[in-house]
């Protein structure tokens, strides 16, 4: 179901950060005024194609959340138990790179509304600094985690309690899935950061970056909810 919800991913993400516009169409004396009118539909469509992807998102999500509830409540000891080997440290310092990312994303964009493209460009390097970092520290635990032999069907992982290797698979199912939107929300920043060097991207032209930011928080906020699901039901 996640490898078909990512074959539509790139479109509908470019459609969304407004990288297809129809060319402007200028008649007569009144072609700025047209010119305008365009602009303005292109970037309501991108908006609401934004927030339209975002939704589904959240759908996905939505459904991996009531699965591991349901899990839960049918092996709540085993739940505790796994969630214990978990690196809480971790889990905490990622949390708050996330929550300084998403900071960091929203004052880029309200620099470059304001005109501000060098201390939004700063903010939006920082906020894919801040990403890749995240990604780093998870896969050195996931390593870690590998290293050990709490993977999905190892041997040591099958010879636990079932509520056990259930947790580990909604484990790394979840937090994989969750590891590729941020990679993804990288990529699209450092789309967003060239366009911003060239200039295509200022306080004129800044719904792609706008929209990128909605991506990058929705991000985010996922991350929010799997932190305490997965380190904190101890």
């Amino acid at each position: 179901m996640a490898a078909l919800h990512f074959f539509r991913y790139p479109p509908v993400l470019a459609l969304s950060l407004g990288f297809f516009h129809n060319p402007p169409l200028v008649k007569g004396g009144e072609g700025g005024f047209e010119i305008a009118m365009e602009t303005h539909r292109d970037y309501t469509s991108s908006k609401i194609g934004m927030w339209l992807f975002l939704l589904s998102e959240i759908l996905l999500f939505g459904g991996l959340f009531i699965l591991y509830s349901t899990y839960r409540y049918k092996n709540p000891v085993d739940f505790h138990h796994a969630a214990a080997e978990l690196n809480r440290i971790l889990g905490t310092v990622n949390t708050l790179i996330l929550i300084t990312s998403s900071l960091a994303m929203a004052l880029s964009i309200s620099s470059i509304q304001k005109g501000n493209r060098r201390l939004s460009t700063v903010l939006l390097m920082s906020t894919i600094f801040l990403g890749a970092l995240f990604l780093g520290i998870k896969s050195f635990e996931w390593t870690a985690k590998i290293h050990h032999g709490l993977y999905p069907n190892s041997p040591r992982l099958l010879g636990r309690y079932s509520g056990e290797v259930l947790f580990y698979g909604l484990y790394y199912a979840m937090t994989g899935l969750h590891g590729l939107h941020v990679l993804v929300g990288v990529f699209v920043l450092c789309v967003m950061l060239v366009f911003m060097m060239k200039g295509k991207i200022n306080k004129d032209c800044f719904v792609p970056l706008e929209n990128s930011g909605l991506y990058w928080h929705l991000v985010d906020m996922i991350w929010i909810f799997l932190f305490p699901l997965f380190y904190l039901i101890t």
